[in-house]
């Protein structure tokens, strides 16, 4: 039975998942909007919902929670300054679902369900969504 069982898997193993996750939500922090199979963002959807809260908190604990979360790279701080300044800011007003899955349709070598994971309140310019996008 299913029950109490509402993270899926994705067909890896809790290390391999848990750094897919983090390197996701890490590009949709940095790009806004991604590209990716249908599975990948709504099992991405809770992880980066519950950075932007942190972000929304603002304090040091808060900081240091989604610092040890996300990829540690060069540009790992800017992704969380980013995610504490700009995206905080731009969802202070919204009690929650800051993000939004537009579904595209199937991709063309295997047919697997693809779609846009982005945030509601935060202003894309077509140009930086189409460097951003994931293919995986």
């Amino acid at each position: 039975m299913k029950h109490r069982r509402k993270t899926p898997k994705l067909k890896r193993n809790a290390a391999q998942r848990k750094a897919l996750l983090s390197n996701q939500a890490a590009a949709l922090i940095t790009h806004g909007r991604i590209r990716t199979t249908v599975a990948k963002a709504k099992a991405l959807r809770p992880v980066v919902e519950k950075l932007v809260t942190l972000g929304k908190k603002g304090d040091l604990h808060s900081r240091r929670q989604a610092i040890a979360f996300l990829p540690q790279s060069k540009s790992g701080k800017e992704v969380v300054s980013k995610l504490f300044g700009e995206i905080a800011e731009a969802c202070k007003d919204r009690p929650g679902g800051y993000c939004r899955i537009t579904k595209l349709g199937t991709r063309a070598s295997d047919a697997a369900p693809m779609a846009y994971i982005e945030f509601v309140d935060l202003e894309i310019t077509v140009g930086d969504a189409d460097e951003g996008d994931e293919d995986e």
